[in-house]
């Protein structure tokens, strides 16, 4: 075995912000239980939270629409009396982006976290009426979305008020972070998809964040459970996590809103190469998976759900898995026949015509 395993790495900084992170944050989506994710109960969320802040990790990542604010709350719930030892990010909806619903949404946060600051505050898809029709159905917000210049200000009153410590994007185009920079708003992290299956970033988005000195944070870093080696075929995977553009449309049933045939021959392929890969270097498929994107340039971290103390460990010890460089090149290697196949469009769930990201 050719790859060593070191203590894990030391914490990144966001952007041109203070803020320093472990590059393992963790991903509470499922806390609060939803139909997404299944039951979480808010002692199982708590004992991770614990154990992940015993670890050294102080990064967790939630956000308004998960769970219909149970996140939050069960988020906040899990950090009482540990607030200090946490660095939290949330995100906002790009129909709520208008200066009062924006202000009036951060606090709902803030309430639901039980803090009187956010440390990362990030719009959760960009601002345009693609976007909008998915966050609302309230037809004045549609037919008058909320503008750019109006959101940034607002994050930015924000910030000065103390409310937030730092202004995020997620899932924002090379040509999106353009025009948030444009309002004059200091922008420190982009939080976007990004693994061995969803590669689609690398072309336009990690070379402009590079440029500007804006963070990225991967989110699915293991293309939901895939990455994970959990599922043997794709008939396995349950139709929420089935309804992005790797799979065939009818696997995620009503979940699905593209009309793509999927990359599943081609995913399934690469994986039994991984999978050999993982066995050769004595690792985890998702310790490999974790791994690989942390030793690409630009990424601060990777947000991984942890169900189990297990799990927790195991994605722990991927921030010491150091990977020679020719590992890393056989798996773009090996990965390559699945970004051909879905090509450079990084909105996973929108056909390419009506991508929220560009």
């Amino acid at each position: 075995m050719e790859t060593t395993l070191k203590n894990a790495l030391g914490k990144r900084a966001l952007g041109k912000s203070s803020i320093m992170i472990h590059p393992i944050g963790v991903g509470c989506w499922a806390f609060g239980g939803g139909n997404y994710w299944g039951n979480q109960s808010q002692e199982d969320a708590e004992y991770i939270v614990a154990q992940a802040l015993d670890r050294g990790l102080n990064f967790f990542d939630t956000a308004a629409m998960y769970n219909d604010g149970r996140s939050e709350e069960s988020l906040g719930k899990a950090l009482k009396g540990h607030r200090s030892r946490a660095i939290v990010t949330t995100k906002v909806s790009p129909a709520l982006c208008s200066k009062d619903a924006l202000i009036k949404s951060c606090e709902e946060s803030m309430g639901r976290l039980q803090t009187d600051y956010i440390d990362l505050y990030m719009i959760h898809w960009p601002i345009n009426p693609i976007s909008v029709r998915h966050f609302t159905k309230d037809t004045a917000i549609i037919n008058n979305p909320p503008t750019v210049a109006e959101a940034f200000a607002t994050l930015d009153y924000l910030k000065k008020q103390g409310k937030i410590r730092a202004i995020g994007i997620s899932n924002f185009g090379p040509s999106q972070l353009e025009e948030a920079l444009a309002t004059g708003v200091q922008i420190d992290v982009n939080e976007i998809t990004y693994n061995l299956f969803s590669r689609a970033i690398e072309r336009d988005i990690i070379p402009a964040c590079i440029k500007h000195n804006v963070s990225i944070i991967a989110s699915m870093a293991l293309q939901q459970g895939l990455l994970a080696g959990i599922y043997k075929t794709a008939g396995d995977v349950p139709p929420p996590q089935a309804h992005s553009r790797h799979y065939h449309w009818e696997r995620g049933g009503t979940y699905s809103r593209h009309t793509s045939m999927g990359a599943e021959v081609e995913m399934f392929a690469a994986l039994d190469e991984i999978i050999g890969i993982s066995k050769e270097l004595s690792a985890e498929v998702s310790q490999l998976a974790i791994a690989w994107i942390l030793a690409k340039k630009g990424l601060a971290g990777v947000l991984v759900g942890s169900r189990n103390l297990e799990e927790l460990d195991s994605n722990i010890k991927a921030s010491g898995l150091i990977l020679p460089p020719y590992i890393i090149a056989r798996l773009d290697e090996i990965t390559m026949p699945v970004l051909t196949k879905l090509g450079y469009s990084p909105d996973y769930y929108e056909d390419e015509e009506d991508s929220r990201i560009c």
